[in-house]
């Protein structure tokens, strides 16, 4: 049994791969884990997911970062998702949005589930997130969604890891870096330089003690 590590891109976890000598690739790994290279978005990690996800896994590792709409969390905070959201997932009725489970439909709201005792993921901040396909930038939608969902983190990728996982019962966690908050588009104020580099040191620190 190993673990699967997901990423949206390489440039993510470029660090990682370079510290443990791995060899490029969109699926690459060594005997203790294996790496996948997804794609942005939610419909290419599935499709990643639906290729290689098996019962081989004891562990599924979602790393990346995120935007944060809790202002409190500072840039280049490694944070747990423990529970992400479909937020477009859905219908409108109007000016009201009517969720997949309003409609009958399934669920949008997935949990990361495992039973881990790491002292290195005991201490992130638990958090919600949300997962979209087009990342909020404006204050009417940024207002809408807190209002809806209350979410800290966004991302494009981590509802569908969390649900892939989910449907083959395999034990999974989802952490990430915050590398700007949710506002108007603000690249100036982006830390991801800051939110790549925590995020890779946690990820080594994980590896090398798990």
């Amino acid at each position: 049994m190993k673990m699967l590590i997901v990423a949206a891109t390489k440039p993510e976890i470029a660090p990682l791969m370079m510290h443990f000598n791995l060899p490029g690739g969109d699926f690459t790994g060594n005997k203790e884990f294996d790496i996948l290279i997804t794609g942005v978005g939610m419909t290419a990690t599935a499709y990643a997911l639906g290729k290689h996800l098996s019962k081989q896994y004891n562990l599924v590792l979602n790393l990346g970062i995120a935007g944060s709409f809790d202002r409190s969390i500072a840039l280049g905070t490694i944070v747990n998702v423990y529970e992400d959201t479909f937020a477009e997932l859905g219908a409108e009725d109007h000016e009201k949005f009517l969720s997949i489970e309003d409609l009958g439909f399934g669920k949008s709201t997935h949990s990361a589930f495992n039973n881990l005792l790491s002292e290195s993921v005991a201490k992130l901040p638990k958090v919600k997130g949300i997962t979209v396909n087009r990342v909020h930038g404006c204050e009417p939608s940024i207002s809408a969604i807190n209002t809806r969902l209350s979410p800290v983190a966004e991302s494009m990728e981590g509802a569908a890891v969390l649900y892939c996982c989910g449907q083959q019962d395999i034990p999974c966690l989802q952490i990430r870096s915050i590398s700007n908050y949710v506002e108007p588009r603000n690249r100036k104020a982006w830390k991801i330089d800051l939110a790549l580099k925590n995020l890779n040191h946690w990820a080594i620190e994980f590896l090398t003690n798990t």
